[in-house]
């Protein structure tokens, strides 16, 4: 059986914003993501079908609070909340979350091939 834990998986993304872990998972990825600061990369979404996040996520608050805005309404979770975010989605992110997360692999690459475009046109890194 395929498992991931935080502590042993390697740093892919290690940012002023964001420390991401990811390990594949028979088609998904398990993303263990903190972040230090507050984050909207709403902008970095420019690019996909009506410029959001279209891959589905599911996932656990362990610390902090995000928040998921749709076209047409928003949803927030804190410490201890598990989610669930489909297509369409944008992110705002409060400083000193943590996250556990579950997408697959093939939507979540795709969706990263476009943010890190606009990553590094803006000078940032993925």
């Amino acid at each position: 059986m395929p498992s991931a834990n935080r502590i042993t998986t390697p740093v892919s993304v290690d940012e002023d914003l964001i420390e991401g872990r990811y390990a594949e998972l028979d088609g998904y990825t398990v993303g263990f993501e903190s972040y230090r600061h507050d984050v909207d990369p709403g902008p970095f979404f420019a690019g996909l079908p009506d410029d959001r996040c279209q891959c589905p996520h599911w996932g656990v608050v362990t610390s902090g609070q995000i928040t998921f805005r749709w076209a047409d309404h928003e949803e927030t979770y804190v410490e201890g909340d598990a989610y669930y975010a489909g297509p369409g989605h944008l992110p705002l992110i409060t400083a000193g979350t943590s996250v556990v997360e579950f997408s697959p692999t093939d939507a979540l690459n795709a969706t990263m091939e476009v943010v890190g475009r606009n990553l590094a046109e803006a000078g940032a890194s993925a």
